[in-house]
């Protein structure tokens, strides 16, 4: 049976320094990318493969709901999976879906109007600070920003005190 051994929110998903370091911390053997877009498009997935190749690990694009599906029936077979997506919604809708996730990270979601920075290169909003507090609360995830390796982390207690006052 497989297992996810760190999850990530990224919006740029595989970033080469950065996997090759999360992979080899996490004692990964695969990288798999849950991104609707990235599926369904072959540039796309062959950029994101051949980038992925480079860490020397299994390296999967899959629908949102594919990474579901592919937990609830073959449990990521022996995998030890640093599992990507886009966005907080995306993770919630895999969390919700059944897969076990023990630890994710925020790692690269840029500022947009309507966001809160709450480490550099890592911007969410109200709506979404909710979700991982549902994660932490309900799934038991523990949760982290940090948006390489070399960067101290930020726990979501930390950032808290950051989200203090900032409404819907």
């Amino acid at each position: 049976m497989g297992q996810v051994v760190l999850a990530r929110v990224d919006s740029r998903l595989i970033h080469g320094q950065v996997m090759t370091t999360l992979s080899k911390s996490a004692g990964a053997t695969a990288i798999f990318v849950a991104d609707n877009t990235s599926a369904k498009d072959d540039f796309i997935k062959s950029v994101i493969l051949g980038s992925g190749s480079r860490t020397g690990l299994k390296c999967r694009v899959l629908k949102e709901d594919g990474a579901v599906r592919y937990w609830n029936d073959r449990q990521y077979d022996d995998y030890k999976v640093i599992l990507l997506t886009k966005s907080i919604e995306v993770m919630a809708g895999i969390i919700k879906g059944g897969v076990p996730i023990r630890t994710l990270n925020l790692g690269g979601l840029p500022a947009r109007p309507g966001l809160t920075e709450i480490i550099k290169a890592v911007h969410i909003n109200r709506a979404q600070y909710d979700l991982l507090c549902e994660f932490e609360r309900d799934y038991g995830i523990d949760i982290y920003f940090q948006a390489t390796p070399s960067l101290p982390k930020m726990t979501l207690k930390e950032a808290a005190k950051i989200m203090e006052g900032v409404s819907e």
